[in-house]
């Protein structure tokens, strides 16, 4: 799993905000192998619903940004190709995207779609084609879609046949230990303990004072 990750596609949700949809989007993203989601929210109100929505980001870090401008230029600066799910003249049918180039998917609100503002920041419209009496998917299906072409035109190139992870070792302990073990992962980052290390049969290594400080309960505040 580690050695499929692609590390260099990824999408960026512009306040979608409906927690099944941010569930269904990041547990599709873990499913092709995308490591990191992005995420525009401009109140912390919405930046915790990322939080509560997406049981399945243990495997996917989501990234969140203040606004639309530090998002696009954050992953132009890995040399990502922006797509932009818009209708417009000028969209293009989303299988005629090259998928094995660095690429970041924008999805835009429910309701309203992507801003004026992201449109403008981002290399292609596209599109899936539609022949029925609605114009637009579920936010959630339309990336579903798109990711599975990406999956597609990425298994077909060799890009998840790879002997090692592109994570570094570091992010790989990381992965494995909040990945595979998040309740003991939030008590360790609560108590500010160092990560453990996992072996290779996934199991935790650590000292016994690192167990000690684990299962030690908070000491109790003394009344005045």
């Amino acid at each position: 799993m580690l050695a499929t990750r692609q590390i260099d596609l990824t999408v960026c949700l512009e306040q979608v905000h409906k927690p099944h949809n941010v569930s269904a989007i990041i547990r599709t993203a873990d499913a092709v192998g995308v490591h990191e989601v992005h995420a525009v929210w401009p109140h912390e109100r919405m930046r915790t619903q990322v939080a509560s929505a997406a049981g399945s980001n243990s495997w996917v870090q989501v990234k969140t940004h203040r606004d639309i401008h530090s998002a696009v230029s954050h992953l132009k600066q890995q040399g990502m190709q922006i797509l932009a799910t818009n209708l417009s003249e000028k969209a293009v049918d989303f299988r005629e995207i090259d998928y094995t180039l660095p690429t970041c998917i924008l999805l835009g609100q429910e309701k309203t779609g992507i801003t004026a503002e992201a449109l403008a920041l981002a290399d292609s419209d596209i599109i899936i084609p539609m022949i029925g009496m609605v114009q637009s998917l579920n936010v959630s299906v339309a990336s579903a879609l798109i990711l599975y072409e990406a999956q597609r035109q990425r298994q077909a190139a060799g890009m998840y046949q790879r002997e090692g992870s592109p994570l570094s070792y570091q992010e790989q302990q990381r992965f494995l230990f909040e990945g595979g073990y998040p309740v003991l992962a939030n008590v360790a980052k609560r108590k500010n303990l160092p990560r453990p290390h996992i072996d290779d049969n996934g199991e935790i290594v650590a000292d016994e004072a690192w167990w000690t400080a684990m299962q030690a309960l908070k000491p109790k505040t003394q009344e005045a």
